[in-house]
């Protein structure tokens, strides 16, 4: 396993602290000492792989220590929060991800036995990595040295990923995802909805009805899927569209605040410095700071 691994940490060793594309569909990877602002993110549905260091990742009140090399199924977009930190021996951290097609999984299942998909799993955690799934990853990062290769054999080697992952114990969330009358696909549904209203005020009886769910079902799936309620989920998009006004747009707090939905810049404040760390003010002056930094 030590010489598969070690194979891609040097393919990786042209990543940056900003995420990259390998010019293979839908994979991605970043290396080092990445901000911890860049990591405050809406994060969408994929597969992570920690290749070397840890990601601290923030859902909701509950943080998971990702430590490398290991992965991690995200089947759904979610704003989080997160930190990463080197190994115990100094090396930077890596990481992989891999985005998830709804499509190709969909058919993936339909090829499947249905005695062998997975039934139920346990919380979002890291998930150990065996070899032949790390070898199946590093198949498909090889692709982005030959690029010629990547049309024909690309498709096959992700097509191994998820059947690798879908066979693990974080299975059941890959298998729901590719279900289209599953709760969760329901609820991405819903969650596709709040990405472009989550200005507006939301109405959960009538979500729950457009999901063909009870209130208390919607919620508990929802929460389920997301690891947020839905006023969470609505109120964590808002600040983090605020940041970006307030950071990089120009846009005073207050003016920020209202333009996201909120009527009262107190509470703006509070939920901001809550979530963020530290004062709107504050905060996005020491975002712009580092930003241009780097630049």
């Amino acid at each position: 396993m030590n010489n598969v691994l070690d194979e891609i940490i040097d393919l990786m060793k042209d990543a940056g602290t900003r995420q990259s594309e390998t010019g293979v569909p839908g994979l991605s990877m970043i290396k080092g000492d990445i901000p911890a602002h860049q990591l405050a993110a809406l994060y969408e549905p994929m597969i992570g792989f920690t290749v070397q260091g840890t990601k601290i990742l923030s859902i909701g009140e509950r943080s998971t220590d990702l430590e490398g090399p290991s992965y991690y199924v995200l089947p759904m977009h979610v704003p989080a929060t997160a930190s990463v930190h080197p190994d115990r021996y100094g090396r930077p951290y890596m990481s992989l991800g891999l985005k998830l097609n709804q499509n190709v999984l969909q058919s993936l299942l339909r090829d499947l036995p249905e005695n062998l998909l997975p039934t139920a799993s346990g919380h979002f955690a890291a998930c150990a990595m065996d070899i032949e799934l790390m070898e199946a990853w590093l198949r498909l990062l090889r692709l982005s040295k030959t690029s010629r290769d990547i049309p024909a054999l690309a498709p096959a080697y992700e097509r191994e990923i998820l059947y690798r992952v879908l066979m693990g114990p974080q299975g059941w969330y890959l298998r729901q995802f590719g279900l289209r009358e599953s709760n969760l696909s329901r609820i991405y549904q819903v969650v596709k909805w709040f990405r472009g209203n989550f200005m507006s005020p939301i109405d959960i009886g009538e979500m729950a009805s457009k999901s063909g769910m009870a209130i208390n079902t919607f919620h508990r799936q929802f929460k389920r899927a997301t690891g947020l309620s839905p006023i969470q989920f609505q109120k964590q998009l808002r600040l983090l569209e605020a940041r970006n006004l307030i950071a990089f747009e120009g846009y005073p707090v207050a003016s920020a605040a209202y333009h996201v939905g909120y009527q009262s810049p107190s509470q703006f404040n509070r939920e901001y410095s809550r979530f963020f760390g530290s004062s709107p003010a504050r905060d996005t002056e020491n975002l712009r700071r580092i930003e241009n930094t780097r630049d």
